[in-house]
């Protein structure tokens, strides 16, 4: 099931659903879960406010590659607002660009790039829109240094409950700011963003791949590259089920080159860029195909492959920023039931005991996670954003039947060490266990009140979680 697919209707049906609407099933990323809704696409800022104005509950929607639900509403509406994708205006001397809320990061990187300028944040795939961004306060490789994508936002124009348009910023409607950076757009509809772009010298990342034996040979790379680079991640092999070489990583960190960094013998001009030839996934995998045998199989390769090439690199930022964007429909690989991405975060003091307690109840559990991520995390202050100083895991899942009975029990496990989980990546979390992780919900809560007392902002994830509840 592709992310958003169109379901025949027959002429009776056709006549019952409002002017503009196409009935639509629709997913996130993950491609669970998957429900049918009512979807519009308009054009203008006038057309949305019509649909604001007609009442009833509703959801905005980029370009759906939140993994779980939040930009679904089962049976309701939904507003996709990739036809709302101008670039307004540019300031060539101070970065600070102004586009509306479905221009894509992709967007913006093709057209500004080689003018050598970069968005301040992105995440791991250039495919989301700019307003979806914004609504999961998206953070990236470089949150140690640069915090999440709000920190660099000046300003957006929210669409209220009430048709009323805000600008709000930390100066103007601070509280409403706040609490839609990382809002999962239940605040309002984000209409536009301005924000500063980042200069950079090259379209090329300098850095260096560290090969670590286990959890404790990783924390200690981040804690010594952090000092010298702004971006890092690492992989980690998910599969041990003992401390001997739990968590063994490969960290990959760099900085953009500066043109002294290039190489132009082996082609490495500033800004060109060898074209990506970009694959597909033409159908979905059997369930069988991603295992505990196979996981770990392409785990050690994968491990073995990156320790015979350790050491300083140069590679283009494609490569460094987004390489799973090279497959096209990768989210296919985990079958027709789809996959959930888990993703959380401990306090800097809990990270290594939150770390071995998750990796080795993923290796008793047999389970096997294609790809797991390990970054390290700065400051932050978004009212329901995620990140906080400390260090993120984040793991896939094929959906199988005892699948979310292992999750809650990881959910207790990152909670009891003051952790929290990602909404824009959730797809199944228990209310009460998200109210205990966000402790700010109460007054993001009471910002949300009084800017939408009907609670017209719904996604199936807020009903889920409860958060349209006092």
């Amino acid at each position: 099931m592709d992310s958003a697919a169109s379901i025949p209707i027959g002429a009776e049906q056709a006549r019952t659903l409002p002017s503009g609407a196409n009935l639509m099933t629709l997913s996130g990323w993950g491609r669970y879960p998957a429900y049918k809704a009512e979807v519009y696409r308009p054009e203008k800022v006038a057309e949305l406010s019509d649909l604001v104005r007609r009442g009833g509950s509703m959801i905005a929607r980029g370009a759906g590659r939140a993994y779980g639900d939040a930009a679904l509403s089962e049976h309701g509406r939904v507003v996709n607002l990739e036809r709302l994708n101008r670039m307004l205006a540019f300031d060539e001397a101070t970065g600070i660009i102004r586009c509306e809320a479905g221009v894509t990061l992709d967007e913006i990187i093709r057209v500004f790039i080689r003018r050598g300028w970069f968005p301040p944040v992105v995440p791991g795939t250039r495919f989301v829109t700019l307003g979806g961004s914004v609504a999961a306060d998206i953070h990236g490789k470089g949150h140690h240094r640069d915090s999440s994508l709000g920190a660099h936002v000046s300003s957006l124009d929210l669409m209220l409950a009430s048709g009323e348009i805000r600008r709000c910023s930390r100066e103007e409607n601070t509280d409403l700011f706040m609490a839609t950076l990382g809002g999962m757009g239940l605040t309002g509809v984000i209409l536009s963003v301005e924000m500063r772009l980042r200069r950079i010298e090259s379209a090329w990342i300098a850095g260096e791949t560290i090969v670590a034996r286990d959890i404790d040979q990783a924390i200690a790379a981040f804690e010594d590259i952090g000092q010298r680079y702004g971006n890092s991640l690492a992989w980690i092999d998910c599969g041990g089920r003992s401390r001997d070489g739990l968590g063994r990583s490969v960290i990959i960190a760099g900085n953009f080159a500066g043109p002294g960094d290039l190489d132009r013998r082996r082609g490495q001009a500033p800004f060109d860029v060898p074209p990506k030839i970009r694959a597909g996934l033409p159908f979905d995998l059997p369930s069988i195909a991603l295992n505990s045998l196979t996981v770990r199989a392409f785990n050690a390769a994968y491990y073995r492959f990156h320790s015979a090439r350790s050491g300083a690199s140069i590679r283009d930022y494609q490569g460094f920023f987004f390489p799973l964007d090279a497959i096209g429909g990768w989210n296919r690989m985990y079958g027709l039931r789809g996959f959930v991405q888990y993703q959380c975060v401990w306090p800097l003091a809990h990270s290594r005991e939150g770390l071995i307690e998750v990796l080795e109840a993923i290796g008793r559990s047999r389970r096997g996670s294609f790809l797991t991520v390990l970054k390290k995390f700065g400051a932050q202050d978004g009212i329901l954003s995620f990140p906080m100083p400390g260090y993120t895991l984040a793991l896939d899942f094929a959906v199988d039947d005892g699948l979310f009975a292992f999750l809650d029990s990881l959910d207790r496990r990152v909670l009891a060490r003051g952790g929290r989980v990602y909404l824009a990546k959730d797809a199944r979390m228990r209310p009460e266990i998200f109210r205990e992780m966000y402790l700010n919900f109460a007054r993001w809560r009471e910002i949300k009140g009084a800017a939408d007392p009907e609670n017209m902002f719904s996604s199936s994830l807020s009903r889920r979680l409860k958060l349209d509840a006092v």
